[in-house]
């Protein structure tokens, strides 16, 4: 399965940017990757971890903006087409990069 976050967040006072770079930086340090600008993605391996990563995002959410998360299997992300540009692939995204303790 795989999280994704779409976020679009006020930045136009430094109170907001603050807010804004401590949630982006939450989502990358909880292992999200970003896919665009406001777009991120992190793999889940099943219901319980997704709805741990969902609860964490409750509790870190920023007061302002619109912050939106959608789950979907592997095989609907698999099948992403890019019109224009093209995959990062110097980005491991993927059950490999992931680490079982």
């Amino acid at each position: 399965m795989r999280i994704l976050v779409f976020f679009d967040l006020p930045v136009e006072t430094a109170r907001e940017r603050k807010i804004y770079t401590k949630f982006r930086k939450f989502l990358v340090n909880e292992g999200f990757i970003m896919m665009q600008k406001s777009v991120y993605s992190k793999l889940a391996l099943n219901n319980s971890i997704v709805n741990s990563i969902k609860e964490k995002i409750y509790r870190n959410k920023p007061i302002e903006g619109i912050v939106q998360m959608l789950v979907i299997t592997e095989k609907q992300f698999s099948g992403i087409e890019y019109v224009t540009g093209e995959k990062d692939s110097n980005i491991l995204d993927n059950t490999e990069r992931m680490i079982i303790l």
